[in-house]
């Protein structure tokens, strides 16, 4: 079987409104990929950075799969978190990314958004905190029903992810 390891990190996050932030992470994969070693999922501590407008995780991302089929190629989903000065958690936006299918190390910026919700949910937002948030975290990654929402773009996360590819020669798939 051919194998796919991903080793890398979720380094910060940038451009989001307020500070004091964390991140909730997972993998998604094909029925064909089998996962060898690792976590699929896992979340960051919180940040509250004092004079940047970056917030920095260094949060370790290692997985080690096996696949029989290039089809359902693993990708990366995110949730941004808010954490306001009584500990309470606010969603401050979802974003994915595939990961790289080349081999190397490999800098990605990840968009994010959220959404938006009536008119009605915006103005208790304001007042009284918390917000929309999607029932079936599935929509994060699934583009065919994605495009129906109302969303707010957000900020970035940054990762370094390293790919290492082994035995895709033997199945014919040039890297």
């Amino acid at each position: 079987m051919a194998e796919v390891h991903i080793i890398g990190q979720i380094y910060g996050a940038t451009g989001f409104p307020d500070h004091s932030l964390f991140c909730k992470w997972g993998i998604h994969a094909g029925g064909a990929w089998k996962v060898l070693a690792g976590d699929r999922e896992g979340q960051s501590q919180v940040d509250n950075p004092v004079n940047q407008e970056a917030a920095f995780f260094g949060h370790p991302i290692d997985i080690h799969f096996a696949t029989k089929g290039l089809q359902g190629w693993p990708k990366l989903h995110f949730q941004i978190w808010h954490q306001d000065s009584f500990g309470r958690n606010e969603l401050y936006g979802y974003g994915f990314c595939h990961v790289p299918t080349s081999p190397g190390m490999h800098n990605i910026e990840c968009q994010t958004w959220k959404p938006s919700g009536t008119y009605r949910e915006q103005i208790t937002q304001s007042f009284l905190g918390g917000g929309p948030q999607l029932k079936n975290p599935d929509l994060i990654y699934s583009s065919a029903l994605r495009c129906k929402l109302v969303t707010t773009a957000m900020g970035t996360i940054h990762l370094k992810i390293g790919v290492i590819l082994r035995n895709f020669d033997k199945f014919g798939i040039e890297c």
